[in-house]
C-alpha cells in the first residue's frame, strides 16, 4: 500500500455548478477512478483526498478556472497541487465517442498527463481578483446610467409641452438635475406621471453616478496596492490598469514570455503574406478588453509622446497605414507592460517625496522650475491623484542632490 501511494498520477476536472467529476490516470494513460463531488468547501476537501489516495498528484487538469472550477482551483492550489487549465475537448472527437461528464473528466487528466494543456490559472486570491469584481459592477453601474439619461431622453421627446419645453434646451447633466427635483402632485394627468418617470430616472442616473465614482476611488486604491509602477506608466489611467491587471491575474509569472502576454492580449503579428506581398495583419483572437487597453494606449501617445510621434511618423513615410503602426505599437507597449507585471520598477512613494522637500525647505514653485514642470502636476504627485513613473524619478533623484540647508531656498 506504500508503494502505490508513490506512484505517479494525474488528475481531471469536468466542472459544473452542482457537481464535479474527476477521473485520475497514471502516467500510461490507464484510468485508476472516477467520481462525483459536490461543488462546495467539504466537496473540494474530499476530491483533494480521493486524487491523493491514488498515488502522487504531479497535476490535475481542470476545464473551466476561471468559473464553476475557480473555488477548486483556489483549494487545490493551497494545498500544493499544481493546476492546469484545460480547454473545452476537441469536438470532432466528441462527435465521434459522444460525451458524458467522465469522458470529460478523462481527457482532461489525458492532457494535464500528456503536455498538452500547460497553462497555469489565475491564483485569484488577491488585489487583481479585487479588482475584477469591483469592475464588473463598475461597468454594469456605467451600462445602467447610459441606459437611464437615454430613457430620459426620450421620455422628453414624447412629453407634454409643460414638461417637454423647460427641459428640450438643457445639457444631460442639467436636465438630470432639474428633473431630479421634480414634484409630481397628485393630479391623475400625463403631465404628473411625466415628471414622476422623469425624477425616478434621474434620481436613478444620480444614485449610479455617485456609485461610480465610489467605486473609481477604490479600484485606483487597488491599482495603487497591486502595482503602482504600471499605473505610472505614460498612456496608462486607472481603467486601463485594471483591465491588464485583470487579464494577467495575481500570478502574472504564469506568463512564461513577453510573446505569451502579446498573444494573450491579441497583439501577436499573424502572417498575411501571398506572393510577392509579405506582411502582417492584426491579430482579432486573444483577450479583447485587453487588446483595447493597449490600443487606448498607443493612439494616447501617438497624441502626447514625442517619441511616439516621431516613430509614426518615421512609420509613416516608409508607407505604413495607421492601423500597421497602432499594430506595431501596440506590440512594443504590450513588450513594456509585461515587464511592468512581472518585474516592476520601485516607484518613489509619494510620501517621501513630500517629506524629503520639506525637510529641505524647498517649495514647489521652485522645484517645478528646477524640473521645468508645473506645480500642480507635483502636488498631484505628492498627493497620489496623479502617477508619473518618470517624473516622480527625476523628482526623487533631484531632492536627494540638494544640499541640506536650514535656510529655505523659497519663500513658501
Amino acid at each position: 500500500m506504500a508503494e502505490d501511494r508513490q506512484v505517479e498520477v494525474c488528475g481531471g476536472v469536468d466542472t459544473h455548478r452542482d457537481v464535479h467529476v474527476a477521473a485520475v490516470v497514471d502516467t500510461a494513460g490507464r484510468v485508476l477512478g472516477s467520481a462525483p463531488f459536490p461543488a462546495d468547501v467539504a466537496g473540494y476537501e474530499q476530491l483533494g483526498d480521493w486524487l491523493g489516495s491514488h498515488g502522487s498528484v504531479a497535476r490535475v487538469g481542470i476545464e473551466g478556472t476561471g468559473s464553476y472550477g475557480a473555488g477548486l482551483t483556489r483549494h487545490l492550489i493551497s494545498i500544493g497541487i499544481q493546476v492546469v487549465e484545460v480547454n473545452r475537448p476537441n469536438r470532432q472527437l466528441r462527435r465521434r465517442f459522444g460525451k458524458t461528464d467522465v469522458t470529460d473528466a478523462q481527457a482532461a487528466a489525458r492532457a494535464a498527463l500528456n503536455g498538452q494543456a500547460t497553462g497555469l490559472p489565475k491564483t485569484g486570491d488577491g488585489p487583481v481578483e479585487a479588482i475584477r469584481m469591483l469592475s464588473v459592477a463598475r461597468r454594469s453601474a456605467i451600462k445602467a446610467r447610459t441606459q437611464a439619461i437615454n430613457q430620459i431622453h426620450a421620455l422628453v421627446v414624447t412629453a407634454p409641452d409643460q414638461v417637454k419645453h423647460p427641459l428640450w434646451g438643457l445639457s444631460p447633466k442639467a436636465r438630470v438635475k432639474v428633473c431630479a427635483a421634480f414634484r409630481p402632485g397628485t393630479a391623475p394627468t400625463t403631465i404628473r406621471y411625466a415628471k414622476q418617470a422623469l425624477r425616478s430616472l434621474a434620481r436613478r442616473y444620480q444614485t449610479l453616478t455617485a456609485e461610480t465614482k465610489e467605486l473609481d476611488t477604490q479600484i485606483h486604491r487597488l491599482c495603487t496596492q497591486a502595482n503602482p509602477a504600471l499605473l505610472a506608466a505614460r498612456g496608462v489611467g486607472t481603467d486601463t490598469a485594471a483591465i491588464l491587471l485583470t487579464a494577467a491575474g495575481d500570478n502574472p509569472h504564469r506568463m512564461t514570455s513577453e510573446a505569451s502576454f502579446a498573444a494573450l492580449c491579441g497583439t501577436s503579428p499573424v502572417q498575411a503574406s501571398s506572393g510577392q506581398t509579405v506582411r502582417h495583419r492584426l491579430n482579432r483572437g486573444g483577450n479583447r478588453q485587453a487588446n483595447q487597453a493597449l490600443w487606448r494606449i498607443a493612439t494616447t501617445r501617438m497624441r502626447y509622446d514625442q517619441t511616439t510621434i516621431e516613430y509614426t511618423q518615421k512609420r509613416q513615410t516608409e508607407g505604413k497605414t495607421r492601423k500597421e503602426i497602432i499594430r506595431c505599437l501596440k506590440r512594443h507597449i504590450a513588450r513594456q507592460i509585461y515587464h511592468l507585471l512581472t518585474n516592476p520598477p520601485p516607484t518613489p512613494d509619494r510620501v517621501h517625496l513630500r517629506a524629503l522637500r520639506q525637510q529641505a525647505q524647498i517649495t514647489l514653485t521652485h522645484t517645478a522650475q528646477a524640473l521645468q514642470t508645473h506645480p500642480t502636476l507635483l502636488s498631484q504627485l505628492e498627493r497620489g491623484v496623479r502617477h508619473n513613473h518618470h517624473l516622480a524619478t527625476r523628482y526623487q533623484h533631484w531632492l536627494t542632490n540638494q544640499p541640506s540647508t536650514n535656510t529655505p531656498i523659497c519663500k513658501p
